[in-house]
């Protein structure tokens, strides 16, 4: 099961990489506004590391966060593509809160399985 969900995290991430630095035109959009897809995005980058490895989700954060730095920094070098703070704050705020759910959940998870 850690093998699936680690293939499907790195899988994810890539996606995120192609349409991060791609052509515009490829981009899918889900109607949302450029912020919410980012969010969306990226919060499931975030839940997704955050399963596919448990026992390292503060490593896998931080990594996380550098990435999407390097990635919005990796924009200048394609032509139609920028980089902008305010989409490596809201890019990393969404993983994080990804992490932060795969934390809760598994909290929520652990506390109604404890015997009382």
């Amino acid at each position: 099961m850690t093998i699936l969900l680690r293939i499907c995290a790195w899988l994810l991430a890539a996606a995120v990489t192609f349409f991060t630095l791609g052509p515009p035109t490829l981009r899918p959009h889900a109607m949302l506004g450029q912020d919410a897809d980012h969010s969306l995005a990226f919060l499931l980058v975030g839940l997704a590391f955050a399963f596919a490895y448990p026992k390292h989700r503060r490593l896998a954060m931080a990594m996380s966060v550098v990435l999407i730095g390097a990635l919005e920094l990796l924009q200048l070098m394609f032509p139609g593509r920028h980089a902008r703070l305010e989409d490596f704050v809201v890019d990393a705020l969404a993983a994080i809160a990804g992490f932060a759910l795969a934390a809760l959940l598994d909290w929520a998870r652990e506390r109604r399985w404890e015997p009382s």
